[in-house]
């Protein structure tokens, strides 16, 4: 759907629309024609069009797009036309891709038209209408998350009430969705939440990678388990990263740079640049990104005589090529990486003076992360198709204080190195009048290792590690059928074998001779059906019943000298929802969901006897989650908006050992909420004004499991606010994060050593930003 702010004039005009999808050169022709133009069947809107440049009418223009769309326009005013579908033309599928860089950087939101937009998750996998998906999704636009600066995670953590993470720091974190968190430690066990770059995961069994949100067509996050489509790891729901594809035929560049200042801490900078270049006429396209940014730090050291330790440094960068293939077939060449270095650790002691820690070692971490993908997409008649091939590289290496009580300053340094390769295929076909079907398989081969030192700052001995190694293939199925007109129903299931092996890294021969049975290979296979029922109450109004299962493989996990084994664990979700409106247009939107989850066999970490972190199967558990999350247009100008989310968990099953004496599922707060506005108005000739700000509040949670890690943590709040006066092109910002300075505890672990001191890790202080940027 494509609207003018002004009507159409009958003269000619200068008409210059990129080749690409067909809704995009719709958007192009209204606004420099001032026409209203509703492209009002989907398909059409994916349609590869050739570019249409020259001086003609809107009405011209409107005709050679029809023609080329394969539809036919109807008027629908004096300036306004809608695209239909034309008697018996095909409807080929194409990838969708985004206008030119300078007409969707911070431009402000068109008036609404007549038709409501079509919102595709591509998360479900078979390209579903958001009208017509079964499930709780967050949709968030990638021009908005790269307002006010790139960054990473925690952007999304700001708008979305059911995220959250742990706060070790850049490139070490856990992520979780609803109430659905394991730990606290990066171990052997997988996250409970599924992170994916397009079609393929970022990691298996590794911390999240925090890339830079930069130049995304947008970020889906997913809540529940979402074991039918995307298996192992996936329990509490996914984070679907969707990069903007190379533009066909299409030269364009934009950058952004800015300069910050930490209150009580150092200044900070950040830049980006992204170009877009056609290779080979309108037959292949490159578009890359680069990012870099250095953070100030906050934290001091009284005892070695250094301020602002933590001071973080992260470079990376995206790129791609798009090949035209043939018709409705493309080829994309994917390759991204980062390096993430975090000069000391971003923890403080509770009860020493603010941002400050008495500890006598340099802590901190080095984290890299490197990815490859080949997408083969097209469609065979009616039916789609996708293949993804890629390999991923991704080492950590992290420093912790393990200095004892008046004893000599001692390190412990954990290495965690990761390698992957996996590829999924499948085919679908969307939903038509009455009957939806996708079917694919996938390959996964990942290794783990995981080794040890402690000792001082020059010499350290090995401790125990353990290497971890998984095959895994899987078939997965899904369909839907119309039961009536508004009435969907929905069911699948996914099978997956899994080779399981490993061993023990630096374990004396005597003990690892005699663990040989623990560590031999195995063989696991878990069934994961799913079934849901959705029903078109109004056309703006949805509800739904969801039944889904996730699970994660068991695996090796460090005890004293040696390995133990840990067994898989299952979460089966219930959910009821109900959806209201479109994300981002019209008058008011609403939605809301009540789960009911049964975790079996709950992998979570703990300190072991040894005073080491460790990795076992602490019982059931069983979580109830409420969440809602709406906006209100108050004014055309002014947008607000707000989600709550509660959690009440509980272990009610313990598993009969000493460090389970809890009830309480770790990290994960009873209660959060936020609320938010948008501000977008014209107030010159090409000049606007545009302002987000964001409030929330995250409540009291527990660290982890056992007495030793029994800390209290949470109970604060955080707010941010950006400003940018500019145009389309050119803009300059302003932006505020943690307004208050509220010091807070976002997280209770700096390192696991320090067992009788109080640690907090504190919000990052006051922080403004000044940044400009440009498009052409």
């Amino acid at each position: 759907m494509a609207v003018a702010s002004a009507p159409a004039q009958a003269e000619r005009v200068r008409i210059d629309a990129p080749a690409g999808r067909a809704a995009d050169a719709a958007i192009a022709i209204a606004r420099q024609t001032g026409s209203s133009i509703v492209v009002a069947d989907p398909a059409i809107g994916n349609r590869r069009v050739r570019a249409i440049r020259g001086s003609m009418s809107a009405a011209d223009a409107v005709k050679k797009l029809a023609r080329a769309s394969g539809a036919r326009a109807v008027a629908a005013g004096p300036s306004a036309w809608r695209l239909l579908p034309a008697p018996r033309e095909p409807r080929p599928f194409v990838q969708p891709r985004r206008p030119r860089q300078q007409e969707r950087r911070f431009a402000p939101p068109v008036p609404q038209a007549e038709a409501p937009v079509e919102i595709v998750v591509v998360g479900s996998k078979r390209d579903a209408a958001l009208a017509e998906f079964p499930g709780q999704v967050s949709i968030l636009p990638g021009e908005e998350l790269e307002l006010g600066g790139v960054g990473g995670t925690e952007k999304i953590m700001q708008r979305v009430a059911t995220v959250s993470s742990t706060y070790l720091g850049s490139g070490r974190n856990k992520l979780f969705i609803r109430g659905i968190a394991d730990s606290s430690f990066t171990g052997p066990t997988q996250a409970t939440v599924g992170q994916y770059l397009g079609d393929l995961r970022l990691s298996y069994n590794a911390p999240d990678p925090d890339l830079r949100l930069s130049d995304l067509e947008r970020v889906e996050v997913l809540e529940g388990p979402q074991g039918t489509l995307y298996g192992a790891g996936s329990l509490g729901g996914i984070i679907r990263l969707v990069p903007n594809a190379p533009e066909l035929g299409v030269t364009s560049a934009s950058a952004m740079i800015g300069g910050s200042l930490i209150q009580h801490g150092a200044g900070g900078a950040d830049g980006n640049a992204t170009v877009n270049l056609p290779l080979a006429g309108d037959s292949a396209a490159l578009r890359f990104t680069v990012d870099a940014a250095t953070h100030g730090g906050y934290i001091d050291k009284p005892l070695l005589g250094e301020q602002n330790v933590n001071r973080t440094e992260i470079l990376g960068g995206r790129a791609m090529v798009r090949i035209a293939a043939g018709p409705d077939w493309t080829v994309d060449l994917i390759g991204l990486g980062q390096t993430n270095h975090a000069e000391d650790s971003q923890y403080a002691d509770r009860g020493g003076p603010p941002l400050s820690r008495a500890a006598q070692v340099q802590e901190g971490a080095e984290a890299d992360f490197v990815q490859g993908q080949v997408v083969v997409s097209g469609s065979l008649g009616p039916v789609r198709f996708r293949s993804t091939t890629g390999a991923t590289s991704q080492h950590l290496m992290e420093r912790y204080d393990a200095t004892r009580p008046n004893g000599p300053a001692r390190l412990f340094v954990q290495r965690n190195d990761t390698e992957m390769f996996a590829n999924e295929t499948r085919l679908w076909q969307p939903l038509g009048e009455r009957f939806e079907w996708l079917a694919g398989a996938s390959y996964t081969r990942n290794r783990t290792t995981l080794t040890r030192e402690i000792g001082g700052e020059q010499e350290r001995a090995s401790t125990t590690g353990v290497r971890n190694t998984i095959n895994e293939v899987t078939f997965y199925g899904e369909g839907s059928v119309r039961l009536l007109d508004r009435l969907v129903a929905t069911a699948g299931a996914r099978y997956t074998r899994s080779h399981l092996g490993g061993e023990g890294e630096d374990v004396p021969l005597a003990i690892a001779l005699a663990g040989m049975e623990i560590t031999a290979k195995r063989i696991e296979t878990a069934f994961l059906p799913s079934a849901s029922l959705l029903a078109e109450v109004t056309p703006e109004t949805s509800l739904f019943v969801r039944y889904q299962e996730g699970f994660r493989p068991g695996g090796l996990a460090i005890e004293g000298n040696f390995v133990r084994r840990f067994r898989n664990d299952r979460a089966a979700t219930f959910e009821f929802g109900a959806r209201h409106g479109v994300p981002g247009t019209g008058p008011f939107e609403l939605t809301a969901s009540l789960s009911h989850t049964r975790w079996r066999d709950i992998q979570a970490d703990f300190i072991d006897g040894s005073g080491l972190p460790s990795t076992a199967n602490i019982g059931d558990g069983t979580v109830w989650t409420a969440s809602v999350a709406g906006a209100v247009e108050v004014t055309p100008d002014l947008r607000l908006s707000g989600g709550l989310t509660y959690n009440d968990s509980h272990v009610d099953e313990p598993a009969p050992l000493t460090f389970t004496r809890t009830t309480q599922v770790p990290n994960i707060a009873r209660f959060a909420g936020r609320l938010g506005f948008d501000y977008r108005r014209p107030v010159g000739r090409d000049l606007d004004l545009t302002a987000q700000g964001w409030a929330s509040y995250i409540g009291r949670s527990r660290l982890g499991i056992g007495p030793e890690l029994g800390e209290s943590q949470g109970d604060y709040f955080d707010s941010g606010i950006v400003v940018r006066l500019g145009g389309e092109r050119h803009g300059v910002s302003l932006s505020v994060t943690n307004i208050a300075d509220v010091q807070g505890n976002r997280f209770a672990l700096g390192t696991p050593f320090a067992i009788g001191r109080e640690q907090i890790t504190p919000l990052q202080p006051r922080t403004v930003r000044i940044g400009f940027d440009t498009s052409f």
